[in-house]
C-alpha cells in the first residue's frame, strides 16, 4: 500500500530532490515547518521507503565517459534460466545505468556510458558472450537536452 503523502511531504520531496545536502534547519526554513516536525516527515519518509537513498550527481564527461548509448535488444528466448542470466549480465556491468523491460516491438532497452565507440564494442562482445541474444542495436546520443533525476510532485 502507498503511503500517504501530503502537500508538506511533496514540498520536502522537491526540495531534497533539488538539493540532497540540505540540513533540516535549511529544510524546515525552506517549507515553513518546525525542525523537529521536518525531521520527522522525513525519517518516515525514509521508513516508507519514498526516500530511497541520497547522491551525489556526478558529471560523466569530466569522468571520461562523454558517451551516452542506449542499447536496443530484441530476444527469441523468454524463459526463467534465460532471464536470470539476462539480469545477472546487464547488472554485473557498471557501464549499464539503466535496464528496462520493455512492451512493443523491442524486449529491452539498456543505457549505458562509455568513453567512447571502442569502449562501446568492448561492452558489446562482453555482453553477448555473458548471454545470447537475437538482435543488438545501439543509438548513441547526440545531444542530452533533458537529463534529470527529479521525480515530479506536481499532478497535473
Amino acid at each position: 500500500m502507498a503511503p500517504d503523502i501530503d502537500e508538506i511531504d511533496r514540498r520536502l520531496l522537491a526540495e531534497l530532490q533539488r538539493d540532497g545536502t540540505l540540513s533540516v534547519d535549511q529544510l524546515s526554513e525552506r517549507v515553513a515547518l518546525s525542525r523537529n516536525a521536518c525531521w520527522r516527515r522525513v525519517k518516515r519518509l525514509e521508513e516508507d521507503g519514498v526516500i530511497t537513498g541520497r547522491v551525489a550527481l556526478v558529471d560523466a564527461d569530466k569522468l571520461g565517459l562523454g558517451l551516452s548509448v542506449f542499447i536496443l535488444i530484441r530476444t527469441s528466448n523468454h524463459d526463467p534460466d534465460w532471464l536470470q542470466k539476462f539480469r545477472a549480465a546487464v547488472t554485473g556491468f557498471p557501464e549499464i545505468t539503466g535496464v528496462y523491460r520493455m512492451s512493443g516491438d523491442l524486449d529491452y532497452v539498456l543505457r549505458a556510458r562509455v568513453a567512447d565507440m571502442k569502449a562501446y564494442d568492448r561492452l558489446y562482445q562482453r555482453l553477448i558472450a555473458k548471454v545470447a541474444l537475437s538482435d543488438v542495436s545501439a543509438s548513441f546520443v547526440m545531444e542530452e537536452i533533458k537529463e534529470t533525476t527529479i521525480v515530479p510532485m506536481e499532478v497535473r
